[in-house]
């Protein structure tokens, strides 16, 4: 009984086995292709690298093939990435117009807007070193360009003064350098390890250095950013800046004096403890204390910008 078990299963195996094969073989490959609706306009190609193309005016030299396939590698992978990149052209419609202006200000070339979605994609990301914000501050760094961090504030989520921050790390990095390429990439492995990089291989350029793979590709993917969101149709991204996040209108209040319950005093304010956390996520606790500062502004929407519904309003009405 055992082996005729056996034998059993094993044809019914074969039969189930040769039905599908002839199954799967009486498609041809169009019908294959016309079953999952795949559509036939859609291709995937190799990015064209632009003949030339700059780092706040400073050349790249891409007639050197490694500098060359460098580009490649990240304009084809920002290329295809298509959910970031498409995340990064909404997030840009509502942070340039408040960071460039900062950098313009500053005398920081405007081409460091796209550092900053390189480091964070222009969210309050953290990372898993503890880099925090738009900017990716480690707490050493934002403290020496004067960000408070503490329990109850941590301006790293701070846009504007975080932007201010990164102008001031730059500048210095440009007078150290006198270059804005190695000051960027300062950005990502630090002062210290861009100079003894520059000394111990004797060289005087980003371009000629032999760095770590992070550091390596990280100018790169700045320059794809930008070469992207400058010609998005080019790269295939059909983007419309009206579907573009918007800036939110705010105004701004005073505090001066401190605040025990932020969930109490947003109400006072006509808002509630969310909206009031959302556009002020440099409040990292559920209370403020003035202590070493006199005052600190928040902002809250202006009138008729966000509307607080209550449960009754959400529930259909017969």
């Amino acid at each position: 009984m055992k082996h005729i078990k056996l034998n059993l299963i094993g044809l019914t195996t074969a039969v189930l086995l040769a039905a599908g094969f002839f199954l799967f073989s009486s498609f041809s490959t169009d019908e294959k292709v016309n079953t999952y609706n795949f559509p036939e306009t859609y291709k995937i190609t190799i990015p064209k690298i632009p003949a030339q193309i700059d780092f706040c005016g400073e050349k790249v030299p891409l007639d050197n093939f490694d500098v060359f396939e460098r580009l490649d590698r990240e304009l084809t992978s920002n290329t295809y990435w298509h959910s970031n990149m498409l995340t990064s052209f909404k997030n840009s419609g509502r942070w340039f117009p408040v960071i460039e202006p900062i950098l313009k200000k500053n005398g920081i070339p405007a081409d460091f807007k796209y550092l900053a979605i390189i480091e964070s994609n222009l969210t309050n990301a953290v990372s898993p070193k503890g880099a925090v914000g738009f900017w990716q501050f480690i707490e050493s760094t934002a403290v020496k360009y004067n960000l408070e961090v503490n329990d109850q504030v941590d301006e790293r989520y701070n846009v504007e003064k975080s932007t201010e921050a990164a102008c001031k790390y730059l500048k210095d990095a440009y007078n150290k350098f006198g270059s804005w390429t190695l000051a960027a990439a300062s950005y990502n492995m630090g002062m210290s390890g861009v100079s003894n990089q520059l000394s111990r291989q004797r060289v005087d350029n980003y371009f000629n250095l032999f760095l770590n793979e992070e550091t390596s590709r990280y100018i790169f993917r700045t320059l794809a950013v930008k070469e992207i969101m400058s010609n998005p149709a080019k790269y295939g991204f059909g983007v419309n800046p009206e579907e573009f996040y918007q800036p939110i209108p705010t105004k701004e209040v005073q505090v001066t004096s401190s605040i025990p319950d932020l969930i109490s005093y947003a109400e006072t304010l006509g808002v509630n403890y969310k909206i009031l956390k959302m556009l002020n996520p440099w409040l990292r606790d559920s209370k403020l204390t003035l202590s070493k500062k006199d005052w600190y502004t928040v902002k809250i929407p202006e009138e008729g910008v966000y509307k607080i519904y209550t449960k009754e309003d959400l529930i259909p009405k017969n």
